[in-house]
């Protein structure tokens, strides 16, 4: 963002670019550390709290066993549970402060996802945050290669590499790919006619977002004729500006 703005492009323009709101770009290019936009909520006082100088003086002293820590920690009056040391301690594992803020994991939604989404299409962020993720997960990295191994069967709508990723899934030693090979296998004709067809259910999956979009907007309000009436008007208004990009050159 910085660099965009930087070379004189407008808020506008680089969110335009990078696919985030105008706000959002306007909030980042303006901050000039990264600590001014880390959502860091209020940390709770802790039972730890008061011994966060003492355990911090240990490990460098060289005591870097979260056991033996909480062991000195209830000799000196602490009640708290070691799960809470070991969390404590963790940070310093990785060579930040203890009160190093740290970034959320993504959750499964957002890791599936960032998978799925054609890599040219990943906003830098979470090009960023998959990449560090991929880093740490050798299994998630192999699911990974997997899953664009096959959009890319998709995108060339060529099912002769399917026999070959089939095998790869079922020797990939992970339980839930071996099932979707053997799930797969059962219909693999059927499989290798949706990869092949230039025909899919899309637009029908389309219209069925459309009918359930406009009957939750309607929360009720009306009968049959105002939602079919509304209905009617989205695909006129879809086909009207759909027509001049998909006609033909002159």
């Amino acid at each position: 963002m910085h660099a965009l703005t930087e070379a004189g492009r407008s808020y506008s323009s680089a969110a335009r670019e990078l696919g985030l709101d105008r706000r959002t770009v306007r909030k980042y290019a303006r901050a000039r550390t990264w600590h001014e936009v880390m959502r860091r909520p209020p940390r709770r006082p802790s039972t730890l709290d008061p011994y966060l100088d003492y355990l911090q003086q240990r490990w460098d002293e060289g005591e870097h066993s979260a056991k033996i820590l909480h062991q000195e920690l209830l000799a000196k009056g602490y009640l708290g549970h070691y799960q809470r040391v070991k969390m404590a301690v963790a940070p310093l594992r990785r060579g930040l402060p203890l009160d190093e803020p740290r970034e959320r994991p993504p959750s499964p939604r957002e890791t599936a996802r960032w998978i799925i989404t054609a890599p040219e299409r990943r906003g830098p962020l979470p090009a960023q945050r998959l990449h560090r993720l991929l880093e740490h997960c050798p299994e998630l990295r192999h699911t990974h290669d997997l899953v664009r191994q096959f959009a890319g069967m998709l995108d060339a709508r060529n099912a002769a590499p399917l026999p070959d990723w089939l095998d790869q899934l079922a020797s990939s030693g992970l339980a839930p790919l071996a099932s979707i090979a053997t799930a797969l296998r059962e219909d693999q004709q059927a499989v290798t006619q949706g990869v092949t067809s230039p025909y899919n259910s899309g637009v029908n999956e389309g219209r069925i977002t459309d009918v359930k979009l406009q009957k939750r907007i309607m929360a009720g309000r009306a009968g049959v004729p105002l939602l079919r009436h509304r209905v009617v008007l989205i695909a006129h208004l879809r086909r009207r500006y759909a027509a001049p990009a998909t006609a033909a050159p002159r």
